[in-house]
């Protein structure tokens, strides 16, 4: 392990935090807060300052960064911008504990969106700014913005881009990495100047138009307001959100192959093919039943269209109290929550193309066992998989799996029912954000131990960084030397 460099790439990282602090406290300074809010984030920016100049004194010897270095680095990172961006929450007395600061601020970098908070509405601007903020921090991915505006990375970036970015598979876009990733990056930053404006002009305030869209584009799902989307009772509003939430499900990737003038290349895209239709398919499903049980067909329609978007994109926004819906409108939503968005995507969850694997490599096993002769491989858009990509598809499913159980087995020593115990985990290992029972969409995770709420901070940081380097912070104790 190359720990010099990791500790001088993770110096660089926390000095790029303290500078990113400066918003909140320019928003902090607008809206003329007291001085305490502001000093929040300036002490922190201090401590983040000195923490990052000491791990940059020492110079590494080598630059390069190897697959385990390059995990471990994306771990350690995620790791300390989450325990230093709690600060301002615990400083400013928004949230006085800091185990539950640290879950908000989690819960943010990783674009979970669950909560703690109970009254959000009355916390400082910048403070909101901050929280909304981290979200379009840990969308795209900390490290993966580190590549395109840190120097002397490029050497080390594809390790990193491969224990970063959300997916069964990493790519370069083009010959360079800095280049792929500022690519990715202008994407991101102008489609989240899009939503900006159209929510502005749905006359959604300009603030809140700003950290909604940083909500939207990671995946989030933190609003400034107690009742999430719901709130702003704005249809248009609702529908803007509902598209571009279905829009950063979708792998980035394929916006480049489109801005380059390859759209129909872009379409036939197999990942995207099974996107939309599980949207479609559950969009029309849920508007059924709605239709039959409580409204009429075109609020059924967009009260559906809005939840599905939210859900499969593991945004977590909400317009309604979707736990009191009908049970199988519950069990889809469950189920997206699982599934996720797409690969290279800002969305959680297991990914499109991981369950398109699965289900294909269940349905070679069906037919292998009537045929054992038969010799067929996996193939995903007309082109075989290769056999190491879809082992690694199913250890990634075991190994969650393992991590749900163990997860949900610690929580209900809490003795919060069955519901609220399992959904609890989904939700955070996805990345999703609001579940059903005590933590739907009208509750929070207030009421959890700090024990529970310290297992639910794993699961996210395992669930957005594809649980590998979450386990490789503990390899010296898991795995033998001579494979180490």
């Amino acid at each position: 392990m190359n720990y010099r460099k990791i500790y001088n790439v993770l110096g660089s990282i926390l000095l790029l935090e303290a500078v990113l602090l400066v918003l909140p406290v320019m928003v902090s300074v607008v809206f003329r807060e007291g001085f305490r809010t502001a000093l929040s984030f300036l002490i922190t920016m201090a401590l983040l300052g000195a923490a990052g100049g000491l791990m940059k004194i020492k110079k590494p010897e080598k630059e390069s960064i190897y697959a385990r270095d390059g995990y471990m680095l994306v771990a350690l990172t995620w790791l300390f911008m989450s325990a230093f961006g709690a600060l301002p929450f615990v400083i400013s007395g928004a949230v006085p504990n800091y185990i539950n600061a640290f879950f908000e601020t989690v819960s943010g970098f990783t674009t979970t969106g669950s909560t703690i908070l109970t009254a959000i509405e009355p916390l400082p601007k910048s403070i909101l700014f901050w929280r909304s903020f981290t979200h379009f921090i840990g969308g795209m991915g900390i490290l993966v913005f580190a590549i395109a505006i840190l120097p002397k990375t490029e050497g080390s970036a594809m390790h990193i881009m491969r224990a970063e970015v959300p997916g069964p598979s990493v790519g370069k876009l083009v010959s360079r990495l800095r280049a792929s990733a500022r690519i990715l990056y202008a994407i991101y930053i102008g489609m989240t100047l899009v939503l900006i404006i159209l929510l502005f002009a749905g006359k959604m305030p300009l603030f809140d138009s700003i950290c909604t869209a940083f909500a939207t584009a990671g995946t989030g799902g933190f609003s400034v307001l107690n009742n999430s989307i719901e709130g702003y009772h704005n249809p248009y509003c609702e529908v803007v959100i509902a598209v571009f939430m279905v829009l950063y499900g979708v792998n980035f990737n394929l916006y480049y192959i489109s801005l380059k003038g390859h759209i129909r290349h872009a379409i036939k895209d197999e990942e995207l093919r099974w996107y939309l239709g599980t949207i479609f398919a559950a969009t029309l499903i849920i508007t059924l039943e709605l239709t039959v049980t409580r409204h009429h067909f075109g609020h059924s329609l967009r009260l559906a269209f809005f939840q599905v978007s939210s859900i499969i994109s593991t945004t977590g926004f909400t317009t309604t109290d979707f736990d009191s819906w009908p049970t199988l409108a519950r069990i889809i939503l469950l189920l997206l929550m699982f599934l996720g968005a797409c690969a290279g995507s800002t969305g959680g969850g297991l990914k499109i193309s991981r369950v398109a694997i699965l289900v294909k490599s269940a349905k070679r096993a069906i037919k292998k066992a009537f045929n054992p002769g038969r010799i067929e491989g996996v193939k995903m858009d007309g082109k075989p998989v290769e056999e190491d990509l879809v082992t690694g598809v199913v250890n990634f499913l075991v190994i969650y799996v393992i991590v749900i159980f163990i997860s949900v087995f610690i929580i209900a020593i809490d003795g919060h029912d069955m519901i609220t115990s399992m959904t609890s985990v989904i939700t955070c290992i996805n990345n999703v954000g609001p579940a059903f029972s005590e933590i739907g969409p009208y509750g929070n995770f207030a009421a959890l131990s700090d024990l529970s709420k310290l297992v639910l901070t794993f699961d996210m940081l395992a669930g957005r960084l594809e649980l590998i380097p979450m386990f490789m912070i503990f390899s010296k104790y898991i795995i033998p030397r001579k494979y180490a």
